[in-house]
């Protein structure tokens, strides 16, 4: 069995491909490594193409001939989308629309799209669910909610089936240790609070201390990567079993607040590091936690690791290793 996967040299998308090299799939990375790093990739070949070069993408798919395509590259940078809306619509809209086309002609049917909470912007009601309405406030949200659209218009009109995962706040590393997370600037704050343990970051920014939940910080869903790679595991399976195109949250259905995950980091790094309190940042939602019962009644998924200590612990393991 064949699997493209597309930002393959990426956080999410090497533990994607790790995942599916223990498990025997013949598994081919397109990354143009601006921030994925060839030492990620730990199965199958590597590919340095981005993806706007659309005939080179095409050859390559021709030549592997996958049985279904995961696609996790993207910008992700939420203010970075503010500023340069532009290279979002561009790498996260039009190159997945070029990419599309091509699986299209190619007769490729099967497609499993990283997707993000931000696609719901600040929600009336939590936990949020796969039918309440789409309301991105940011570039980066719209620009997925855009391709979320593509989707299920080449689904209805060309019989493309896709599995849309709206990830949450995806945080932890490899249990094994052998890859994690290494953007050249992280904005995650768990990554963010270890870099300050370790003494790389001066200190933690709290964005908003005033907030209406218990402590004033804002609350958000925290899934270990691990669990979530299962997620699409159990995707790509549901596809190939000839499931039909559906979307499903990614969240362990409760949340932790800021001052909850920098408290948790102190307490498994046993450092304590200086947090300075700063004022909102525009459009933060107070709380943004998943309702996951679709994925878990339908696909039967079963989280792992829902547990923060646990994933702030595989995360400063492998925040050692690298400097």
């Amino acid at each position: 069995m064949r699997v493209l996967v597309t930002g393959g040299a990426g956080y999410i998308g090497s533990h994607c491909v790790k995942r599916l090299g223990e498990l025997g799939y013949e598994v081919l990375t397109i990354d143009n490594l601006s921030n994925g790093n060839k030492w990620a990739v730990l199965y199958g070949e590597l590919k340095v193409v981005d993806l706007s070069d659309t005939a080179k993408v095409r050859e390559i798919l021709k030549n592997f001939n996958p049985d279904a395509v995961i696609h996790f590259a993207a910008s992700i940078v939420v203010p970075e989308s503010v500023k340069n809306p532009i290279k979002y619509y561009k790498n996260n809209t039009e190159n997945t629309l070029n990419l599309l086309k091509n699986l299209i002609e190619l007769d490729i049917k099967n497609f499993i799209f990283s997707s993000t909470a931000a696609v719901y912007g600040i929600p009336d009601t939590v936990p949020v669910k796969e039918t309440d309405p789409l309301n991105p406030i940011n570039p980066y949200g719209r620009s997925k909610a855009m391709v979320e659209q593509i989707l299920q218009d080449l689904s209805n009109a060309y019989g493309l089936k896709y599995v849309s995962l709206r990830y949450f706040n995806v945080a932890g590393a490899d249990p094994e240790g052998k890859i994690g997370q290494a953007y050249r600037e992280s904005t995650h704050l768990i990554t963010r609070a270890l870099k300050a343990a370790k003494g790389e970051i001066p200190y933690i920014e709290i964005y908003g201390t005033d907030y209406p939940t218990t402590d004033g910080t804002c609350i958000r869903d925290y899934i270990h990567v691990s669990d979530l790679i299962d997620a699409h595991l159990i995707a790509l399976k549901y596809l190939l079993d000839n499931g039909q195109s559906d979307v499903f949250n990614c969240g362990y259905g409760h949340g932790y607040s800021v001052k909850e995950v920098i408290y948790a980091v102190k307490k498994v790094t046993g450092i304590d590091f200086k947090v300075i309190e700063a004022d909102r940042r525009p459009g933060d939602p107070p709380r943004l936690v998943a309702d996951s019962t679709k994925i878990k009644e339908k696909l039967n998924w079963g989280p792992k690791y829902d547990d923060l200590e646990f994933i702030i612990k595989t995360a400063w393991q492998w925040e050692k290793t690298i400097s």
